[in-house]
């Protein structure tokens, strides 16, 4: 299939940093989110709103807004540069030149490639000569990008513009890790206080007065309350060097003898320290004057952050705060105002479920997820045959360690923070090993032989007498009741997945930890030869395949050849014309099945196992891609024989095992098509789901729970977060290992090693 060329680009027509202005902003995160996850096929670059032209690489144009002849020029010299397939204009009424900005009007008129608009102004209740000037705009637009659900209804049902070419697509916001004030107070030298904040290039249409005026009733009921407002002033507020608005804020500081809690910050903050700010804020005061005012990128990026809100009433807080999200007050009521602000800081419990709201309602509006639908939006237009490929984030082990002790891997979180109330089980532990195992092969840092010690010691400590294993472990280290009554055949064959995992590594690991992993993994051949079920069959043979692959014991070969008659028995009693499958359903990794099949044919040569091992996975294959696009098999009801299959539900563990024997088949028969299929696979947790959202969470490492039908599952557990690192590793080109072989190495094992039995 062929993509977008490399040099394939978008060119933004904006203003751009250093100019200081929302707009500009705005398109410098875009751009980047963009570049960051597409730019191996596409990349952005800038035509420049400016009387001061600096151009560069990336701001190849530039395009003084004063002058109309420039607006011509402009857009014959992009048509010559061949590269750029697409024009992108960040429309304000106040950046362009003429009534209107209709000197707009002529760029348009000469520009030959595809244009796309943002509107970041919707007015509503238009003139007939604004309606008539939008109008004639949207002419030239091959689809046009609004913020706010009411901008998309005024545009369709005031301006008369086809809901066709119009997208909502939210204001982005930066990731961060959900995390509790008082943690991000500290960071900043806030403790002990109770912190309101504000910010944004300040203007007296922020209306800032209105928040300091209620500050007097809210030092009266939290005198412990310092207010930030934060920000250098809007350059288009100074005049002959003269900052009128922030003088009168001073002065009226001054006048309510509030010195001690009011705080200006009267610079500009680069977006990490001002997230910091933010995450350190209990109340964000959202104060803007502008009834019409569509969006505010401030009052999103203080939603990202999970601060609890109080704001005016402009659609864009209407529409986002609904449902219990915030506090809405009326335009310059600081009477209002104070009273909400009172309310919520006397309800600690109504703050943090304004904040877990906020937070999640924002997750959709990552800068990652707005840049995926841009992305599809320039693919349809660019080509609409090809998809765009997505950049593989680098791999990261944050999210894995945090949740890891001195025990193990810890089982779930609460988004991001390890719930310890939620224990340990064998399943997870194995799953870090054989993720941590290969992680190591292909990095070489020997402070991963600390993790993998920790979930070796972790099996070996879930190890019965009998060679089986138990599976939940509580936060004591205790076993859990769950051990009796829940099956663990498939948890206990994982465990024996790991352990040949490690043992298949003895060229790279200590001999002890080979040793230990050959202990426990010898222990469970007596069980293991009398698996029934499938799956159980498929995570075992797994790890017998990679024993086998490294010892060539023929003992092993029998114990999977057995194993492997059960599996065909299962196959021929479940597989019909149109049923070409081990049992009447379809539940999770469904994919190991036809991959033990693989293995079975790898190490007997025998036809028929290859020719089940296909026939299956093809199956298979043809039920979890759709229309070219990949889903994982719903875990609501799962897939049931002649029934149509459910919708939704989808979990990372099926996704991480489909790319892995995808990766194995194409291997093995170096068919090309199996490549392809592992890469649109893989490129579900990137964000080629249903809803455009990514999966993979950038900043802790982690990867959420699960995809429903209107919503990502927030939580980053041990399961998915492991095995969106599974799949990731397998996205790695082929390469030599940088983890030397246990004969080139010296020096001791990691501290921390020990046999437990």
């Amino acid at each position: 299939m062929r993509n977008p060329a490399p040099d394939s680009k978008v060119i933004f027509v904006t203003t751009y940093p250093p100019t200081q202005c929302g707009i500009a902003t705005f398109t410098q995160d875009l751009m980047s989110a963009i570049n960051n996850s597409f730019g191996q096929n596409l990349h952005c670059v800038v035509c420049n709103l400016t009387d001061a032209p600096i151009i560069s690489s990336a701001i190849p144009f530039s395009l003084n807004p004063k002058i109309k002849d420039a607006y011509k020029n402009t857009a014959i010299k992009i048509n010559n540069e061949a590269s750029i397939k697409l024009v992108h204009i960040q429309h304000e009424f106040g950046l362009f030149g003429g009534e209107y900005g209709n000197y707009l009007l002529d760029f348009l008129d000469a520009i030959n490639k595809p244009v796309v608009f943002t509107f970041h102004s919707v007015i509503p209740n238009p003139t007939v000569e604004l309606k008539s000037f939008v109008k004639m705009m949207v002419s030239y637009a091959n689809r046009i990008f609004v913020m706010t659900k009411k901008s998309q209804n005024i545009l369709t049902e005031q301006y008369e513009i086809s809901e066709e070419i119009i997208d909502y697509t939210p204001h982005g916001t930066h990731t961060v890790n959900y995390e509790n004030p008082a943690e991000a107070k500290q960071k900043l030298n806030l403790e002990n206080r109770s912190i309101l904040s504000t910010f944004g290039l300040l203007s007296p249409g922020k209306s800032i007065e209105t928040a300091i005026k209620a500050m007097p009733e809210i030092i009266k009921h939290t005198p412990d309350v310092l207010y930030l407002i934060i920000g250098k002033t809007h350059p288009n507020t100074i005049k002959n060097n003269i900052d009128e608005y922030r003088d009168y804020l001073e002065d009226l500081v001054m006048k309510l003898d509030i010195n001690n809690h009011v705080r200006f910050i009267d610079r500009y903050l680069e977006t990490s320290e001002l997230l910091e700010y933010l995450m350190a804020t209990d109340i964000y005061l959202f104060t803007s004057k502008d009834p019409n005012q569509a969006v505010s990128g401030t009052f999103v990026y203080a939603l990202s952050c999970a601060c609890p809100i109080i704001a005016t009433s402009i659609p864009h807080t209407k529409e986002l705060l609904a449902n219990n999200a915030g506090i809405l007050y009326d335009i310059g009521n600081c009477e209002q105002l104070a009273n909400a602000t009172n309310q919520l800081l006397s309800n600690g419990d109504l703050r943090e479920s304004m904040a877990f709201a906020a937070y999640e309602k924002t997750r959709e509006s990552s800068w990652e997820n707005v840049a995926i639908k841009h992305a599809n939006t320039y693919g349809e237009l660019i080509d609409k045959k090809n998809a765009i490929r997505y950049n593989y984030p680098p791999i990261k082990l944050d999210h894995l360690k945090k949740m890891t002790t001195n025990i193990g891997i810890i089982q779930f979180s609460k988004i991001s923070e390890p719930d310890i109330t939620s224990g340990y089980t064998l399943d997870d532990n194995a799953r870090a090993l054989i993720a941590v195992c290969s992680h190591y092969k292909l990095d070489g840092d020997p402070k991963s032989l600390n993790f993998i010690i920790t979930y070796l010691n972790f099996i070996l400590r879930c190890q019965n007498s009998s060679g089986t294993f138990v599976n939940y472990i509580d936060e004591n280290n205790h076993e859990h009741i769950k051990n009796n009554y829940i099956n663990l055949e498939d948890s206990n064959s994982r465990a024996v997945w790991a352990l040949g995992t490690v043992i298949s590594l003895k060229d790279y690991l200590p001999k002890e930890i080979i040793d230990l992993a050959t202990f426990c993994f010898m222990g469970s051949l007596p069980w293991v030869k009398n698996i029934l079920s499938p799956r159980s069959i498929g995570f075992a043979t797994k790890g017998l395949y990679l024993y086998y692959d490294v010892t060539k014991d023929k003992r092993i070969a029998f114990v999977i050849e057995k194993l492997t008659k059960n599996l065909i028995t299962d196959y021929d009693v479940s597989s019909t014309v149109d049923w070409h499958w081990f049992e009447d359903y379809m539940t999770y990794a469904n994919s190991i099945l036809p991959e033990a099949m693989l293995y079975s044919y790898l190490i007997s040569g025998k036809q028929i196992y290859k020719k089940i091992a296909i026939e299956s996975f093809d199956f298979l294959l043809s039920k979890m891609f759709v229309d070219d696009h990949f889903k994982a098999i719903s875990n609501k009801g799962w897939y049931q024989k002649g029934v149509e299959p459910n919708q939704y539900g989808e979990q990372p563990i099926d996704v991480s095992y489909a790319v892995l024997t995808l990766d194995l088949f194409h291997k093995t028969f170096n068919d090309s098509r199996y490549e392809t299929l592992k890469e649109k696979a893989f490129s579900w947790f990137l964000g080629k789901n249903h809803l455009h959202q990514m999966l993979y969470n950038s900043i802790t490492g982690g990867c959420h729970d699960g995809l429903e039908k209107e919503n990502v599952n927030l939580n980053q557990g041990a399961e998915s977060t492991i095995c969106y690192l599974m799949a990731r590793l397998a996205m790695e080109p082929a390469q030599v290992p940088k983890s030397k072989p246990i004969q080139e190495r010296t020096g001791k094992i990691a501290n921390g090693f020990r046999i437990l039995k």
